[in-house]
């Protein structure tokens, strides 16, 4: 396909997720089945088309005084990848299934437009209606926060200590351009191509025989701030796919036993692969059976409840850009109600003395700080670690920089830490409280 040809492939699937409101990911899927000529670099030149396009898909809008598909690609054209007017017209030539030539119009927005007199939610590119709770979490810095959200996120990678070093790991991944996160112990950065794809991992012998999984550096620090160690009973409630079931696995050496649960049966049997290309044998999975109670044996039990609680998912739209356009008020209740519960199930399993790490992959203050504030008003036999105690515990005490201003625990975001919007906070029970 033509350069052309694929800007022509992202409007018509952009179009498609517009016009049936849904995930651009199964918008992508279903174009490349009905146009099999499709070629696989094809296909990820489209999605990256399409990702940039959702992810300032309200600045290309202004940008071009319209929100049409197309308005919104050629707009993104301009905003992610620096194309001008004269680079955007040699490939809308209307010819081997090229977008038809600019107008008029859209050759002076391109020129002559700008962003200035730009409403805070068209420069940052987030929701309108979230206006409010950003800018009570990031204040002045809001579109600064957000405009940072909605650049590209870069393939990081968590080395499985289980198998091998970083320095190892970081020699034969050479050819890719890795180099070691800031933050991470543990973590490899690959950047990404001009056009925004990541190279393929599938083919790498380093991921295929486990030697790395693909996890966001935030996520991985989460898993480090639970401090883990071997030996322990841990209960990974929300294991999802088992990302941080892994970490945690590695970090207890495959000592002691990791129970990882999740409410979607089937998500959590995907994550036996990965185990076992991993090397991991001390987890243990407990998918839902009805009514059944699979966890009883556990109540009291744990040294450490891990909760990766529901969430609206914010601090992850670099990833999941359109994700941010389909959210509505109503998700957000929905989901402080699971939060809530979550950490609520989490006191019945932690034993005393015992831990909880409460993590989201929010950068919201109701789904932070606001829950933490609650659960503690809730529960006087808990206290939550400072940032400073937490930091300093897990070796990792230049993390102790990232403490929320808004109350307890640590905020990660793409603009002050270069990772995807975490916040982590330790929550500890009994005698360990007091002292």
């Amino acid at each position: 396909m033509t350069p052309g040809a694929r800007i022509s492939a992202a409007i018509e699937v952009l179009d498609d997720v517009n016009a049936r409101k849904r995930p651009a990911a199964d918008a992508l899927k279903d174009w490349g089945l009905s146009h099999r000529f499709a070629g696989s670099k094809d296909r990820a030149a489209i999605a990256s088309l399409v990702f940039d396009a959702e992810r300032n898909r309200a600045s290309a809008a202004f940008l071009m005084g319209s929100e049409t598909p197309r308005a919104v690609v050629l707009g993104s054209l301009a905003r992610a990848r620096g194309m001008d007017a004269d680079a955007l017209m040699s490939l809308c030539s209307g010819e081997a299934h090229a977008p038809p030539p600019l107008d008029e119009r859209e050759t002076n927005c391109l020129a002559k437009g700008d962003l200035n007199g730009a409403p805070s939610f068209v420069a940052g590119d987030f929701p309108q209606w979230l206006e409010p709770s950003l800018t009570a979490v990031f204040g002045e810095n809001t579109i600064a926060e957000m405009s940072a959200l909605a650049t590209r996120a870069p393939v990081d990678l968590r080395v499985n200590t289980l198998k091998a070093g970083r320095d190892k790991v970081l020699t034969g991944l050479a050819h890719l351009h890795a180099t070691p996160t800031l933050l991470s112990p543990l973590g490899l950065r690959i950047p990404l191509m001009p056009d925004g794809r990541g190279p393929s991992l599938s083919a790498e012998p380093a991921y295929v025989k486990g030697l790395v999984e693909i996890q966001d550096e935030g996520s991985q620090l989460a898993a480090l701030l639970a401090l883990a160690k071997p030996g322990e009973q841990v209960l990974d409630l929300c294991a999802g796919a088992g990302g941080k079931t892994l970490a945690l696995a590695a970090a207890m050496q495959n000592k002691g036993q990791i129970h990882a649960a999740d409410r979607d049966g089937s998500r959590l049997m995907r994550s036996m692969a990965r185990l076992e290309r991993a090397g991991v044998r001390n987890v243990q999975l407990h998918a839902p059976r009805g009514s059944h109670d699979v966890l009883a044996s556990l109540e009291g039990r744990c040294d450490l409840v891990f909760v990766d609680a529901p969430c609206t998912g914010t601090g992850t739209w670099r990833r999941n850009p359109d994700a941010k356009w389909r959210m509505r008020p109503g998700a957000l209740a929905i989901r402080i109600a699971e939060q809530v519960e979550a950490l609520e199930e989490a006191v019945r399993f932690a034993k005393p003395h015992g831990r909880i790490l409460y993590v989201t992959c929010s950068i919201l203050r109701e789904e932070n700080e606001d829950r933490i504030a609650a659960f503690l008003r809730e529960h006087p036999d808990f206290q939550c670690l400072s940032a400073q105690e937490l930091a300093s515990t897990a070796h990792l005490p230049e993390l102790a920089r990232f403490a929320s201003r808004l109350g307890l625990g640590l905020r990660l975001t793409p603009l002050t830490s270069g990772t995807d919007g975490f916040f982590v906070a330790m929550l500890m029970r009994g005698a360990h409280a007091a002292q």
